[in-house]
């Protein structure tokens, strides 16, 4: 049985689905390759991750293609009621609904669990983590998962590293389809659509300060100097804080940005990026939004100690006000802003990134005995596959290396 709010917006999240898949051609592929085979036919699959329309459709092609899916939000403010409820029209299971609470977040994943998954999709590692800590009699059946954040696989593999991790698990951010392109392009250009739409201010001559030079740090970077703003990186890592100077940007510490900037976007997957010092040195108007997985990046427990909240100027934005006059604003509660406060990433990004996802689980039936409980590469061919797909549905050929030159390329004389 199903847990959502809002059954009667059906037929507007059949709509936005629609709209998504239409921009989606290698999903589509995938989908019209295996449906006939029906690969995932009698496994039960678990999806935690944002629930939103590209998603669904992702969700609509494992159904199609064999599995009883069900799905619950790795985000409560990244989940659309309207999506949810169209999922459950169509014989999908879900838990989840929009704004839910701590209690009610881990309500839903438990949910999600006593299912008793064969197949895991994970963004951020919530669902792994829990069935590991409190559901270990269903560990032996899961054949396999898949991660997608940068945040999650940090965690899974500190569970390898352990010796806790009980099933292998294909580092799907790490396949070059994903990382190069949905960190990058995809998080550069989301980030801003919700920074923009929700604040409906003025990109161009402000100060940006972009807290980690990762590649969804280099994505927020590069858009905010193609909008017109002065870009300001902070790194810890010497190699990444080099290459962000060599591209123009300036380069400083935190505490030296914090009482420059206009507009602040944590993308590091660390806590407290801006912290009590940081906090305290902002100016007056100063905007602050994250887009790292989990809301630990921006110290929001210093920020209610150090000012006080003054209410709500718009919607997703908070304002807080300091003993000194100055007021400073957190968007989407300081969660990802690119999905509290907008659509997630674009459909043509997300159509790379979902066709890893199905074929890991792909790759996870057909090796389920071969796989070591690890964190795992996807195979470089699955990827590649993947953007030869992408290249064929944008109408695209390339070369092809001759015998010949193949030869020459292995030669060592």
């Amino acid at each position: 049985m199903s847990k959502i709010r809002h059954p009667e917006l059906a037929p507007e999240g059949q709509r936005r689905i629609d709209w998504a898949s239409r921009h989606m051609p290698v999903l589509r592929i995938l989908q019209e390759k295996y449906s006939a085979s029906r690969p995932f036919d009698g496994l039960n699959m678990a999806v935690c991750i944002h629930l939103e329309a590209k998603t669904a459709y992702m969700v609509r092609v494992f159904q199609q293609c064999g599995a009883a899916v069900t799905v619950t939000g790795s985000n409560p403010l990244s989940t659309q009621d309207a999506i949810a409820a169209a999922l459950v029209e169509s014989g999908i299971r879900v838990f989840a609904w929009h704004g839910a609470t701590p209690d009610e977040y881990d309500d839903h994943i438990r949910s999600t669990i006593a299912v008793g998954p064969d197949l895991i999709i994970d963004d951020g590692g919530d669902l792994i983590s829990m069935m590991h800590r409190e559901r270990p009699d269903l560990l032996p059946r899961v054949k396999g998962a898949a991660e997608e954040t940068t945040t999650g696989l940090n965690r899974l593999r500190a569970m390898a590293e352990a010796g806790t991790l009980a099933f292998p698990v294909i580092a799907v951010n790490d396949a070059s389809c994903k990382h190069l392109f949905d960190n990058r392009y995809g998080t550069g250009q989301s980030v801003w659509d919700g920074i923009m739409r929700t604040t409906n201010l003025l990109i161009s001559g402000k100060t940006v300060v972009v807290g980690g030079y990762g590649w969804c740090g280099r994505g927020v970077a590069m858009r905010a100097a193609g909008l017109g703003a002065r870009v300001i990186v902070t790194e810890v890592d010497p190699i990444r804080a080099l290459e962000a100077a060599v591209e123009g940007y300036m380069v400083m510490p935190m505490i030296e940005a914090a009482a420059l900037g206009d507009i602040f976007v944590t993308t590091t997957g660390c806590k407290q990026v801006i912290g009590e010092a940081h906090l305290a040195a902002l100016k007056d108007g100063a905007i602050l939004a994250n887009a790292g997985h989990f809301d630990v990046e921006i110290d929001k427990a210093a920020l209610a100690r150090l000012a006080e909240h003054c209410g709500q100027p718009r919607d997703n934005i908070d304002a807080y006000r300091f003993p000194d006059g100055r007021t400073v604003y957190l968007l989407g509660e300081g969660r990802l802003v690119n999905l509290a406060a907008g659509d997630g990433h674009p459909a043509e990004i997300m159509d790379l990134s979902f066709a890893l996802q199905f074929l890991a689980m792909l790759y996870l039936v057909e090796c389920k005995e071969t796989l070591p409980n690890q964190v795992l590469r996807l195979p470089e061919e699955l990827d590649r596959s993947v953007a030869r797909l992408k290249l064929e549905a944008m109408g695209i050929g390339i070369d092809s290396l001759s015998p010949e030159q193949q030869a020459y390329l292995k030669s060592w004389q």
